[in-house]
């Protein structure tokens, strides 16, 4: 993982580098179709018919009916990731299947809580699952999901099956308290940058970090290249988010699809935003940005120069730089075989959309 830096941009919108194509390891082929059918095995045995309907609809296999659709959802980066961590550790691509189907689920868990609580009505081009089904029956859905993949876990006939299952739970609360201190920042006008990383640590990177080494831990690779593949997968999910909260500031419009400055008009408390917050001199910046009155867009624009110029932006790119440093580090450190590296870090590239 070359660091290059993300390149220094002048003031306006932020043209992100062309994401790379999906890898190879994310597009239809034999080891895709195994995982997808190894899903749908789980989904059916695990979930109770009315959760099984919602989840089928959420994950893109059936419409609100039930009728199937043929749609293949998703680029499936955590499931990849999990099946190549057992391929790294030496083990077959059936051995890493559990740790796929788990890692995946509980992903779709937390996607199903997401558009609840966010309030969002499309997911993928279509409605999503809370305003078809209902908020209580799609909040069970998203439960019975979580259960399904412990299940998946201790269920597999392999010496790293409870060791696979810990790091699951373990990785799903971090994911659960980044959420909760996530929503909490809303209401919080002291939010320091030393809280923000670890809450986009927690939501972010601790999910990536897990799908990197579940299935080394459940095919019983040695807990040190475990770990190291651990470290990889959150500071691949730091560096995204860092680039993903510059281009809510400052994206090109026709890349998000979303406008300049769309995370500054709903006040999110981004990590460029919470680094300007917190330097000195920000007096101006805190009293538009904190206020209960909406922006306009002409102080959208105004807020998005004072975050610059309290070095939010420069923070940002140099914070994501140094994540993709420490990740290389910690997967040359994992003694993993060329192969299985290279595909790391072309995954790590699709995932962060830069060169590494």
């Amino acid at each position: 993982m070359h660091p290059s830096s993300v390149t220094r941009q002048p003031a306006g919108p932020m043209t992100a580098t062309p994401a790379p194509t999906a890898p190879a390891a994310t597009r239809p082929d034999s080891e895709r179709a195994l995982f997808e059918a190894a899903l749908r095995e789980a989904v059916g045995r695990q979930l109770h018919p009315r959760m099984r309907h919602i989840a089928h609809y959420h994950l893109g296999w059936a419409d609100a009916e039930g009728r199937p659709t043929g749609t293949r959802g998703g680029k499936l980066i955590r499931p990849t990731l999990a099946l190549l961590s057992a391929r790294a550790a030496g083990g077959t691509v059936a051995d890493g299947l559990p740790a796929a189907v788990a890692i995946e689920l509980v992903h779709n868990f937390s996607l199903l809580h997401d558009d609840i609580m966010d309030g969002d009505t499309t997911r993928r081009g279509r409605a999503t699952a809370w305003t078809v089904f209902g908020v209580p029956h799609t909040i069970l859905a998203g439960d019975a999901m979580a259960a399904a993949a412990t299940s998946a876990l201790l269920d597999a006939p392999l010496p790293g099956a409870r060791r696979a299952a810990t790091r699951l739970t373990t990785a799903t609360q971090r994911m659960i308290s980044g959420q909760s201190a996530d929503v909490a920042f809303e209401r919080r006008d002291d939010v320091t940058l030393t809280e923000c990383v670890r809450m986009a640590g927690d939501k972010t990177g601790a999910l990536l970090g897990c799908a990197c080494s579940l299935g080394a831990a459940l095919a019983g690779a040695a807990p040190a290249p475990v770990e190291r593949l651990a470290a990889f997968g959150e500071h691949i999910g730091l560096a995204f988010q860092l680039v993903d909260d510059l281009l809510g500031i400052w994206g090109d419009p026709d890349r998000t699809g979303k406008q300049v400055g769309a995370d500054l008009r709903v006040r999110k408390k981004s990590l460029p935003v919470v680094a300007a917050l917190n330097a000195p001199g920000s007096d101006e910046l805190r009293a538009l940005y904190l206020r209960s009155a909406p922006l306009t867009e002409p102080e959208v624009r105004r807020v998005a120069d004072l975050v610059e110029r309290a070095g939010g932006r420069d923070w940002a790119r140099a914070e994501a730089d140094r994540r993709i440093t420490a990740a290389r580090e910690c997967l040359d450190g994992a003694g993993i075989a060329d192969a299985p590296r290279e595909e790391f870090l072309e995954l790590a590239r699709f995932v962060v959309g830069r060169r590494f």
